[in-house]
């Protein structure tokens, strides 16, 4: 299992390079690369699973509030942040810019409903339900959520974007926590599917 592990996060690696280089976007669509990357990634994670990861299919109502009120909270400290860093930073409104650019590719509708019902979901279910966990069973908790976070920043490099790989690091500290601290994917799935169709669709901070 190990080995699928890091084959998984290799394949990560490819993905996140062919979507995120800047020299590639002109030849693909993010969008619809990212649908396809995030479901790969999803179903290998899925077809994975042992039992040290059932569990955290468990639902509660209360997951619900979770997820909404963590998203806003989220998408609070994404909104100050940007305006504190475009006072302080030279650079982050053109860095912002470019992380946007990407709207251009499909219609705002259409990216709203990928990002709340497929990549926003997808995503956690790789890196926070898969990655994340298999390093807090054979690594421990604390470790495994550090390593786990630095790994989903890590494949955000490739955009050779500092505002974009802070962002990762912020969203995956912050997701990671949250999984680690309940144990349960159902409101890391729904924070990271609504955050993401806020700051991307209904109210993106630039």
């Amino acid at each position: 299992m190990n080995l699928i592990l890091i084959a998984s996060y290799l394949a990560a690696h490819i993905f996140w390079f062919i979507l995120f280089y800047p020299q590639m976007s002109q030849y693909i669509n993010f969008w619809i690369g990212m649908t396809i990357a995030s479901g790969i990634l999803a179903i290998t994670a899925l077809c994975s699973q042992d039992k040290s990861q059932s569990g955290h299919w468990n639902f509660r109502p209360s997951y619900m509030l979770v997820g909404l009120f963590s998203a806003i909270i989220l998408y609070s400290i994404f909104f100050i942040g940007h305006k504190l860093s475009v006072l302080l930073i030279p650079f982050a409104q053109s860095q912002v810019g470019q992380i946007y650019s990407t709207k251009s590719q499909m219609s705002p509708m259409m990216i709203g409903m990928l990002l709340l019902c497929w990549i926003g979901p997808a995503e956690e279910i790789f890196w926070r339900g898969f990655l994340q966990k298999r390093l807090m069973v054979k690594l421990g908790p604390n470790k495994g959520y550090v390593i786990a976070t630095l790994l989903y920043a890590g494949v955000h490099c490739y955009a050779m974007n500092f505002m974009l790989f802070m962002a990762a690091l912020i969203c995956a500290a912050f997701w990671g926590y949250l999984y680690k601290k309940l144990g349960a994917l159902w409101p890391v799935i729904i924070s990271h599917a609504l955050w993401d169709t806020a700051i991307f669709v209904l109210f993106p901070i630039q």
